[in-house]
């Protein structure tokens, strides 16, 4: 099991049982306190008991929806919402943000992209729940901000820091250049993709990474972080 959510309570309502079986199981064998609820009622009322840090909410429920139980959690709590929708229309997204939400996905949504973006509200949010986290070789330090490979400290930029972070979070999973743009620049970078390339070539010569069998380049697809 993973401790990179030790001590981080997550709460994930949605009415489909199957996501709510797999987004348990995922989260828990990350480290994460997780509780769950089926429904919009359910689930203000858990909140109230549970206190979670982070809640990934689906919008399309019956009966209260999940814009109406995140203008009552972000009245109520300093909690971070992370929306779930099927649709990806862009009113549904702004009338979301504008009712607090912290972030927003859209359905069938990666497992690995999920986990980033609670890290990221973690840290954003409630940056004193994060001390060292240990995957593999790799070793995060949020508070002295170090990042080491194999007990060696590396020499990153700030970006650098972020990308590599970003990577070994989600180690095992292909990332495109898009989504590492999106998630690393920020959605409203204006830049060229090509700008991915040339900052993990640096953290390859950081890592000594000389076969490239540390980050992979997985071709058409994107790169990849295995844990050696």
């Amino acid at each position: 099991m993973s401790q990179q959510g030790k001590g981080i309570k997550i709460m994930v309502v949605d009415d489909e049982p199957n996501i709510l079986q797999f987004l348990e199981l995922g989260l828990t064998n990350e480290g994460y306190q997780v509780a769950t609820a089926q429904d919009g009622q359910e689930g203000i009322a858990l909140a109230e008991r549970y206190n979670p840090h982070v809640v990934v909410l689906d919008v399309m429920m019956p009966g209260m929806d999940g814009f109406e139980v995140c203008r009552a959690l972000k009245a109520d709590k300093p909690v971070a919402v992370i929306m779930l929708t099927a649709k990806e229309e862009i009113e549904d997204r702004v009338k979301g943000l504008n009712l607090g939400a912290d972030d927003y996905m859209s359905k069938p949504f990666g497992f690995g992209e999920l986990l980033a973006r609670i890290q990221a509200r973690v840290r954003n949010q409630f940056p004193h729940l994060l001390s060292e986290v240990a995957i593999g070789p790799f070793a995060i330090d949020a508070v002295r901000k170090e990042f080491r490979y194999r007990k060696r400290i590396l020499d990153l930029s700030p970006t650098e820091h972020e990308l590599l972070k970003y990577l070994v979070l989600n180690h095992g999973h292909v990332l495109s250049k898009s989504v590492i743009l999106d998630q690393v620049w920020g959605y409203d970078f204006g830049g060229e993709e090509n700008i991915v390339e040339v900052y993990i070539r640096s953290l390859r010569d950081k890592l000594q990474d000389r076969e490239h069998r540390v980050i992979r380049t997985i071709r058409g697809a994107g790169y990849r972080v295995d844990l050696l």
